[in-house]
């Protein structure tokens, strides 16, 4: 493609014009430090997750978690933190949507998958590999040049009633499909599958939030409103069961990997098809999104295909380690990471939360 001097000094103009937005500039610093709270409270809440799982004996992996597995979370500490980060997380999201566009601040949690990536590294000691460090670079990086582009096109405009209820029939939808998905084929279901849905219902939820904070700035309290709350709070209870019984089948990182991807395409696809929030943009903008999401989803699947935890913990070692090829010892693997891994173990070399039934001299 060649690009006119005309085309260029107005996509100049839009950058500009996109970071003197004051609202921008206060919603992704809130967008990202939402970030850091999430991958935080996804390494406690997937430590409770796998703690009840062992002490009860009992896979959530299969057929998701039961209501048993749901109730001892409760007394697992390192969930509670979890849960109370992940609130954190959530708040700080729900300002960065008052102050900026739903396609700009949804992406932005990508960055929780750095994050939660190096955790999970010195935590669990299943090093990244080559192969999942690329998944992940696919990952964070088509999200970054999503939002980059976004953030230069992306407007707000009123959402209609029509809109509105378009979203709600368009939920009650993708809830139903995979509650019944679920209720078929749960013995069947993978971390994929869990990942997918709470991704998807997620991307509904943070649109019905933008819109809920909208109408209660504009102090517009009718029926669609609560509708939309009530929706909203049912919604974020669901896609909570499926991350729970995901962090039961696979590791944070890959969790919050299909979480900060999916749930942000999702959104980003409502904001541009129903809410419109990019009319008007040129073609090459439709096509860039296209090519951009479909690499970081591609990330996604790859992470689920490669990644260490996921490969050790399905006993399908010996498998080959970064760069160094050939076939390594399953106890103890080696990768081309492993100076990355060395680096964080320096400023956090134990877990962040130990249960009481971490230490053997405690009973």
């Amino acid at each position: 493609m060649v690009w006119t001097a005309v085309e260029l000094e107005d996509v100049g103009d839009q950058l500009v014009g996109a970071f003197q937005n004051p609202g921008i500039l206060i919603g992704i610093p809130l967008a990202l430090l939402g970030a850091v709270f999430m991958s935080f409270g996804a390494q406690y809440q997937h430590r409770g997750v796998t703690k009840v799982e062992r002490l009860s004996g009992t896979q959530g992996s299969q057929g998701g978690l039961d209501a048993s597995h749901l109730l001892k979370l409760l007394a697992r500490p390192s969930w509670v933190i979890g849960t109370l980060m992940l609130g954190l997380a959530i708040v700080c999201q729900l300002a960065a949507l008052a102050f900026a566009p739903l396609i700009v601040v949804q992406p932005l949690g990508a960055v929780a998958l750095v994050i939660t990536t190096l955790l999970n590294a010195q935590i669990s000691g299943h090093k990244p590999t080559k192969r999942s460090l690329t998944a992940i670079g696919a990952c964070v990086g088509g999200i970054f040049v999503f939002v980059t582009i976004a953030a230069l096109f992306a407007t707000e405009k009123p959402v209609s009633n029509a809109q509105l209820v378009t979203i709600l029939v368009l939920l009650g939808v993708v809830t139903v499909v995979f509650a019944g998905l679920w209720i078929c084929l749960r013995k069947r279901m993978g971390p994929l599958f869990y990942i997918i849905a709470a991704g998807v219902i997620y991307g509904f939820v943070a649109t019905l939030a933008k819109v809920v904070i909208e109408r209660i700035k504009a102090s517009d309290f009718d029926w669609l409103t609560f509708t939309c709350l009530a929706a909203l709070i049912l919604g974020a209870i669901v896609g909570a069961y499926f991350v729970q019984s995901a962090y039961a089948s696979g590791p944070p990182d890959l969790v919050v990997a299909g979480l900060t991807v999916i749930d942000p395409i999702v959104a980003i696809i409502i904001g541009l098809t129903v809410l419109q929030e990019a009319a008007g943009a040129p073609l090459w903008v439709y096509i860039a999104f296209a090519v951009v999401g479909a690499v970081a989803v591609w990330g996604v699947f790859q992470l689920a295909r490669h990644h260490p935890q996921v490969l050790s913990e399905s006993q399908e070692l010996p498998i080959q380690r970064g760069s160094s090829g050939g076939t390594v010892d399953a106890a103890h693997p080696r990768t081309g990471s492993i100076k990355v891994t060395e680096a964080v173990a320096k400023v956090w070399p134990e877990p962040p939360v130990k249960d009481r039934a971490d230490d053997p001299d405690r009973r």
